[in-house]
């Protein structure tokens, strides 16, 4: 294989890799809440042939001396991008937009040791399996919504009227006059490309944060205290994706016309090495 079909066939698989993370942000433009990924290529490292015998003659030259010659190109990097997306009012209690875009909801994970984020305010009442007589908050894929110790929330499932405060309190009514009030559980995220999608819309925390030198602190910031002045949302609304789809499409018939150029030079590449192969 010449050095051609190497090049084009280490850049053909990161710009799969780039379609890849497009098509996945234009399935979600109609998702609440959704972020969108934003990838960046890199060079591969160069091979550097020193041919000129004298490089004084060289002078003004506005490239390398010599020749250089690549082996390709690679995604340097995958950043989630947190940009508002745009809050449309829904009249619907249980529905909250984050205001702020560095703001994210703690809700459960697959399993009960574990927190996720998201942004996708759309709220909804499910039992309590361990009371019947309380109803849970959960996602609408069924994670239960945390407070602000990571404990999941659970009312009275008598309900009259269920209020979110703009600085993060839930107060719920019952019909007999009783209130009881939760701190919602929200960080602020100071490190977005540290964040891994789980699925289901949810955001966490990869499991080899020791390997990467980082702590969970680097990375978010659970508002309690006195942090939870910093805490803005909207009840009755939610925050749409931050997909552009004018810009995903442009991006995604851009990244088409690359991967049918380098499959171009392989097939370029084949045909010399046939004629090569052919002389006698």
């Amino acid at each position: 294989m010449n050095r051609t079909m190497i090049i084009a066939t280490n850049t053909m698989t990161q710009l799969q890799y780039k379609m890849d993370i497009i098509g996945h942000n234009i399935s979600n433009v109609q998702t609440n809440g959704f972020k969108r990924k934003e990838s960046y290529f890199n060079d591969l490292l160069v091979q550097q042939f020193e041919t000129l015998g004298r490089a004084d003659k060289e002078i003004g030259r506005l490239t390398p001396n010599g020749v250089r010659q690549g082996t390709g190109a690679k995604i340097s990097q995958a950043k989630l991008v947190l940009t508002q997306g745009s809050v449309k009012t829904t009249d619907r209690d249980l529905d909250v937009a984050l205001q702020k875009k560095d703001l994210f909801f703690k809700v459960q994970g697959e399993n009960e040791q574990s927190v996720n984020f998201t942004r996708d305010g759309a709220f909804y009442l499910s039992p309590d399996p361990q009371n019947p007589d309380r109803m849970m908050i959960v996602t609408g894929n069924g994670h239960p919504l945390l407070d602000e110790y990571d404990n999941p929330i659970s009312v009275n499932g008598d309900i009259k009227e269920i209020t979110f405060s703009e600085n993060g309190e839930l107060r719920v009514t019952s019909h007999n006059g009783g209130a009881e009030t939760f701190g919602l559980g929200i960080v602020s995220v100071k490190n977005p490309q540290f964040l891994e999608q789980v699925g289901g819309n949810l955001l966490g925390l990869p499991a080899n944060l020791d390997e990467l030198n980082v702590t969970e602190e680097d990375v978010l910031t659970s508002l309690t205290g006195g942090g939870r002045d910093e805490i803005s949302l909207q009840q009755r609304a939610l925050e749409t994706s931050n997909v552009d789809l004018s810009k995903e499409m442009t991006d995604l018939m851009s990244m088409q016309r690359h991967y049918q150029f380098q499959a171009r030079s392989i097939t370029l590449a084949d045909q010399m090495l046939s004629l090569v192969n052919g002389i006698r």
